[in-house]
């Protein structure tokens, strides 16, 4: 396991009126890793982005990235995370590549025209580089502020819904972007609404509701866990029981008997194999079936099915 790049220890944001956004949240977080935290509206996945980024005030717990306690070491290990807000918050009157310039100095860091160059270039931002950030399309002003995150080339980027608001080809691009920052060497901790991005991107998932961690692991073991595979085998006659030798498998009777049903497995094959069983024994019995629909779980299913139990 390579060392952590960040460490929340219970981590709580409460605001006067009794709103608790960010309730005792443990996440360690590894160098070079994708790290994708899913959650509905007013989880708490913005306010624990704000908390690492100095935007928002923690009311407890502690925060350390690179080995520094934020709370007294913040400007050192500020200097290397960068953000990408969910809102385009920019000077919209500002040129493109002016603004990126700007962002590097911010921090400190020598001008470099060549490294800005080579940032607009790998964000297809080179050819707009004169223009007013407000003549660009939303997804370019989403392209121009990932750019200002990367002038300082930060060691850990926050990117809070990279792909809200653009079309698919845009998306597809910005996933090609985030996997070659990692090539990079850059640790990445994104949020989405898009389940798909972090089952095509992410290392490591964690889910928050209501500010508190649900869970938090690899996909694959997330998957084998939480996972189970569904199928409907349809019936040529209506069963009125379910076979005594099929009683040990989870299967049910739907659609006046039209309709088996298993649902079962855990995520690693046991439920398409036990599927099969099922078929076979129906063959050998002599119980014919006409079709048979089978699909496993995805992550968007396990996301739901623990979103809803902690509602």
């Amino acid at each position: 396991m390579t060392q952590p790049i960040l460490e929340i220890a219970n981590l709580t944001k409460k605001y006067p009126g009794g709103l608790t956004a960010l309730d005792d949240v443990d996440l360690t977080v590894h160098k070079g890793e994708i790290f994708a935290l899913l959650g509905p509206n007013g989880a708490g996945k913005t306010t624990l982005i704000g908390a690492v980024c100095g935007l928002v005030r923690p009311s407890g717990g502690t925060i350390r990235a690179f080995g520094h306690d934020l709370a007294t070491n913040w400007r050192s290990a500020r200097a290397r995370i960068g953000l990408v807000p969910q809102e385009l918050s920019t000077d919209m009157f500002e040129q493109v590549q002016r603004a990126v310039a700007y962002s590097r100095g911010l921090f400190g860091l020598p001008a470099d025209p060549a490294r800005i160059e080579e940032i607009l270039r790998s964000l297809s931002l080179w050819d707009k580089r004169k223009e007013q950030i407000r003549a660009l399309s939303g997804g370019m002003k989403r392209r121009v502020l990932i750019a200002k995150a990367l002038a300082h080339e930060p060691d850990l980027l926050f990117l809070d819904e990279p792909t809200a608001g653009v079309d698919v080809e845009l998306r597809r691009d910005m996933w090609k972007l985030i996997g070659e920052m990692r090539e990079r060497g850059v640790t990445i901790i994104l949020t989405t609404h898009y389940i798909e991005e972090a089952e095509e991107m992410a290392d490591r998932v964690g889910i928050i509701r209501n500010g508190k961690i649900l869970m938090v692991d690899d996909k694959a073991s997330m998957m084998r866990r939480l996972g189970s595979t569904e199928a409907v085998i349809e019936m040529k006659q209506p069963l009125t029981d379910i076979p005594d030798a099929l009683s040990k498998y989870p299967l049910t009777l739907t659609a006046g008997g039209i309709h088996l049903r298993y649902r079962g497995g855990d995520g690693s094959g046991l439920g398409r194999a036990e599927v099969a069983q099922v078929t076979r024994h129906l063959a050998i019995s002599g119980i014919e079936y006409v079709g048979i629909d089978i699909r496993d779980s995805s992550l968007e299913d396990i996301f739901v099915g623990l979103v809803e139990e902690s509602a």
